[in-house]
């Protein structure tokens, strides 16, 4: 029964964790421990299986969340969420889909790790104050000042306006335009002027040291970049539950290219080539909520 409950809701406690986390290599060890915790535990003492599982899950998450912030603090250039190849049904669940979005996922980033886990499991999950607070060893009445601190905070730092899949994925066909003709005029007309370019290369690939900002310097990054790049070799994907590009060469995944855009505008182009972070761009990871 133990490995029969944990498998049913497998792909839930991974995103879960991988919301807490912004890393599916660590949501996989936060799932491996987890398992370990569930196999010891009396199944004649547990009320509520889900809940009990998401509560080990969000323990364990935290506690990878804290050595994960000292990770960060020397990693070399922009820290960027680990993009996933996700299904189609991802898409269709709307809230699902945004609150895993590269922008999304940024913005959790900005919270602290006890914010970020009553926001994920309150917002995204739908959970009670008093399952939270089990679940962060607090009071139900501190989890409620926690979660209205956490949304007032991702309110103030999340995509402005309705982001549609069409204008998403119509920016990207103009990066592709581009990349096969050398005009950028059209991807330029929808550059927000205070648009932002974040590479992530880990120390290992060639990326931007330090965010680029402004229109004028992304779109000569943009123009630098595009003149290297086969436009055959760029692949429109569902990446977190949104369109994003795939720059694959000799067959291998190089980078993966996603957007923020607000009020019809990209404001931020977030660019993963840390080799590291691409393992899960071959085969469809499944989310749960």
């Amino acid at each position: 029964m133990h490995t029969e409950t944990f498998v049913e809701h497998r792909n839930l406690l991974f995103t879960v964790a991988y919301e807490m986390l912004g890393s599916a290599a660590d949501a996989e060890d936060v799932l491996q421990e987890t398992w370990l915790r569930w196999s010891g535990v009396d199944l004649d003492t547990v009320e509520n299986r889900r809940a009990y599982l998401v509560r080990i899950t969000t323990r364990q998450a935290l506690n990878r969340l804290r050595t994960l912030g000292r990770r960060k603090e020397s990693y070399v250039g922009p820290w960027l969420p680990e993009p996933l190849l996700t299904a189609p049904d991802v898409a269709e669940d709307v809230e699902l889909a945004d609150s895993v979005s590269m922008a999304m996922m940024l913005v959790l980033e900005t919270l602290t790790p006890t914010e970020r886990a009553v926001f994920v499991l309150r917002e995204v999950f739908d959970l009670g104050y008093d399952e939270i607070a089990e679940a962060i060893d607090k009071t139900a009445a501190a989890v409620r000042q926690i979660a209205h601190r956490a949304r007032e905070h991702v309110a103030a730092r999340r995509p402005r306006g309705s982001v549609s899949r069409d204008q998403a994925r119509d920016a990207l066909q103009a990066f592709q335009r581009a990349a096969a003709t050398g005009d950028l005029q059209h991807l330029v007309d929808i550059l927000a002027p205070d648009v932002v370019f974040l590479g992530d290369g880990g120390g290992v690939k060639e990326a931007a040291p330090r965010p680029i900002v402004g229109v004028g310097k992304v779109s000569r990054l943009l123009a630098l970049g595009l003149e290297q790049i086969d436009a055959q070799s760029l692949q429109l994907t569902q990446v977190n539950g949104y369109p994003a590009l795939v720059l694959r060469i000799d067959g291998e995944v190089d980078t993966v290219l996603a957007l923020r855009m607000d009020d019809g505008l990209v404001t931020g182009f977030y660019a993963v080539r840390n080799p590291a972070k691409l393992s899960r761009m071959d085969q469809e990871t499944t989310l749960r909520r």
